[in-house]
């Protein structure tokens, strides 16, 4: 291990379960899953906490490990012909400060129907505020690849905002 630091298992849930839980929620768009997502990383931290450096290398192995989590639960998903999208129950567990506007939710829904690997670099870019370098680092591409994913998603994600929230765009 680098230095003295030795990790804590109950801070480590404490300080990045609201984390580990928004980019599985996010991901997947069902928020019984995410808990199920959120639940396997910390068990699966757990497991591995010996391998754990830092917290800042705590911080990138649960992203990393979120990430791939919800990709494989959303290609099981997909193999068993279930839906992949259902609504978010927006009082399930939600603290009256955290619920979003009705733009937000619309926007959340947009961000849905977006790709999984471009969702993903958008997840991890605008949620997360990582770099193109660190989204690379953390779902294991190419950098050219997650750079062709941000923009790719961000004009997929435009164009569909133009058709679906003209409302909320000034001069329409």
């Amino acid at each position: 291990m680098a230095g003295d630091w030795q990790p804590d298992f109950e801070q480590l849930i404490d300080e990045h379960q609201s984390m580990v839980f928004s980019l599985a929620l996010r991901m997947t768009g069902d928020y019984g899953l995410a808990e199920e997502i959120a639940q396997d990383v910390f068990l699966e931290l757990n497991r591995h906490l010996r391998n754990i450096e830092s917290p800042l290398h705590a911080l990138l192995w649960l992203r990393r490990v979120t990430m791939s989590r919800s990709a494989d639960a959303l290609r099981r998903r997909r193999v068993r012909g279930i839906d992949q999208w259902v609504e978010i129950d927006e009082t399930h567990g939600a603290q009256a400060e955290e619920r979003s506007s009705p733009l937000a939710d619309r926007v959340e829904r947009l961000l849905a129907t977006v790709p999984e690997p471009q969702r993903a670099a958008l997840i991890l870019r605008y949620q997360e505020d990582l770099t193109p370098e660190e989204i690379a680092a953390t779902l294991g591409a190419p950098l050219a690849t997650v750079k062709s994913h941000l923009q790719r998603g961000l004009k997929l994600l435009r164009a569909k905002a133009a058709i679906h929230l003209k409302e909320y765009v000034r001069g329409a």
